[in-house]
């Protein structure tokens, strides 16, 4: 490990070396934000949807990054960021980053395998990445190749955009120095949920403190103690770190995660637009474990390992539970908050959330109410962490509900399961213009195709045919077909399946412009 220097300025970190600091954002979007069910869905995860601000937090996450490093001049050179998801989420995800119109380097996973090994697959890309950029743009000598990663969780709020900026740039200084960094926050209660930072000696007047230690999610009585205390910081979730000194981090640390990481890298496929999709049995092999358990538990005790933390204040939240989404809102006079169409009777420091049908809230207080069309959860506020405990009962009943919403999207549209039943089932399907779904097969269904608006493009076996509307086909059980919408408005059709197994696994792809053959 570099020995951790107290960095006199950046511009001077940057003189010593004779370079350029490379900096290489990284947003870790992987996660499934079970406590935000209904809302959150496993396929539709919480750092997808859009929850505050009529925009998705991984969007927020991407937002949040323009101006830093702003006024740091040429000493830094910043890089597209690199988000970290998994291959179930990979259309998702794309439509995110269009929507957002960023670019970025996306990293996806087979199998998840939590934060660890997470950022240690996007150090590997991130230095590969830089290798490549310097020998392409011949500025070896101009620019430094072992970027400072800072890895976000795409599923946090920081409400002060300027102050998140000048703690992030004070954590790459000391990062450039070799330590491993994490910005902390002053805590405000005795919170369980969170990791907590034990703030050693002072590194300067800028508030910066070694860490002494790293305890992930005491207790009750010992988070009372630390915030009691006034030397411990909740743990953000945000680490700023050179990527070779988190690669010698956890390959001192676990180094099982840092081989299996390195093989699932080297073996993995790049497509023609630079997504990488790492090789699902060596990451299949890999243990899963977060950041906090692999290395951070280690600082202050390990000679090895230099920590320090930044604090910040800036409106952090991790968007955890609905608590915090009812805290991070604008409330009424009242304490509540209201979205969609939501009515209150005499009520207080309430949440209620619809996504269709009215919700009317009559004399209650402290209460979360979450509406959605197949799903309404009713909670305490004070106990909307046991949401996980219902996802959790429902997975174990293998309940469609805690994996998918009603309203499913895809990457030409969206199906809505309007009704089912026994052998049966009915959606309705819209179709954006040029939208074309797989040619495709199922072994147990077959289905009757209604348009209702637009005109569809039928691919049945052998024959191609337009249908317009109100006029129908049907598609008989284990033959190839396919939908598409010509046109330059949506297509919507109405499908009837029947069947003796309906589920969404019964689809056999031969050809699909957005990717989804089986690799």
């Amino acid at each position: 490990m570099n020995q951790l220097v107290m960095p006199a300025g950046l511009t001077a970190a940057a003189s010593e070396r004779e370079v350029a600091l490379a900096v290489q954002p990284v947003v870790l979007a992987g996660g499934s934000g079970t406590r935000l069910w209904p809302l959150s869905r496993e396929h539709c995860p919480k750092q997808l949807i859009d929850l505050l601000d009529g925009e998705s937090l991984l969007e927020a996450t991407l937002r949040r990054l323009d101006g830093v490093y702003a006024q740091s001049g040429p000493a830094i050179r910043k890089a597209a960021p690199i988000v970290v998801s998994s291959e179930e989420l990979r259309l998702m995800t794309a439509d995110r980053l269009g929507r957002s119109g960023k670019p970025a380097c996306v990293v996806l996973e087979p199998v998840a395998r939590n934060t660890a090994p997470a950022l240690t697959v996007a150090a590997l890309a991130a230095r590969t990445m830089h290798e490549a950029a310097l020998e392409r743009e011949g500025a070896v000598a101009d620019c430094d190749s072992d970027p400072v990663l800072v890895a976000m969780p795409a599923d946090h709020l920081i409400a002060d955009r300027a102050a998140f900026a000048v703690a992030l740039e004070e954590a790459v200084m000391y990062a450039a120095h070799g330590a491993i960094v994490t910005l902390g926050v002053p805590p405000q209660r005795a919170e369980t949920g969170y990791g907590y930072i034990g703030a050693g000696v002072a590194l300067g007047v800028s508030g910066a403190r070694r860490i002494e230690r790293f305890v992930e999610k005491p207790d009750a009585e010992l988070a009372a103690r630390y915030v009691a205390s006034g030397d411990y910081l909740w743990n953000s979730g945000i680490f700023v770190v050179r990527a070779s000194v988190w690669l010698a981090a956890i390959a001192h640390c676990r180094p099982s995660i840092a081989a299996q990481c390195a093989t699932a890298f080297e073996a993995a496929v790049v497509d023609a637009d630079g997504t990488v999709h790492l090789d699902a049995a060596a990451l299949a092999a890999c243990p899963s474990d977060s950041i906090d358990y692999a290395v951070m538990e280690s600082l202050g005790s390990d000679a090895r390992l230099a920590g320090v933390v930044v604090p910040f204040v800036a409106g952090w939240s991790d968007v955890g539970a609905w608590d915090a989404v009812w805290q991070a809102s604008n409330k009424d006079a009242s304490g509540n908050v209201a979205r969609g169409r939501v009515m209150f009777e005499d009520v207080t420091d309430t949440f209620a959330h619809s996504d269709g049908r009215l919700v009317a809230c009559v004399g209650v207080h402290g209460v979360v109410v979450v509406e959605t069309a197949d799903a309404v959860l009713v909670a305490a506020k004070d106990r909307v962490q046991d949401v996980k405990a219902v996802v959790s009962r429902l997975r174990e009943q293998h309940s469609e509900v805690a994996q998918h919403h009603r309203r499913v999207e895809r990457p030409w549209g969206y199906y809505d399961s309007v009704d089912q039943g026994e052998r049966f089932q009915v959606k309705r399907i819209v179709v954006k213009p040029g939208g074309r779904l797989s040619l495709q097969m199922h072994h147990h269904r077959a289905e009757h195709w209604t348009v209702v608006r637009g005109t569809a493009r039928v691919t049945r076996g052998d024959e191609v045919f337009l249908l317009s509307e109100n006029e129908s086909t049907y598609i008989p059980l284990g033959v190839k077909h396919r939908l598409e919408n010509p046109g330059k408005t949506s297509l919507e059709i109405i499908e009837v399946q029947s069947g003796g197994y309906l589920g969404e696994d019964d689809i056999v792809r031969f050809d699909d412009q957005y990717g989804r053959i089986q690799r």
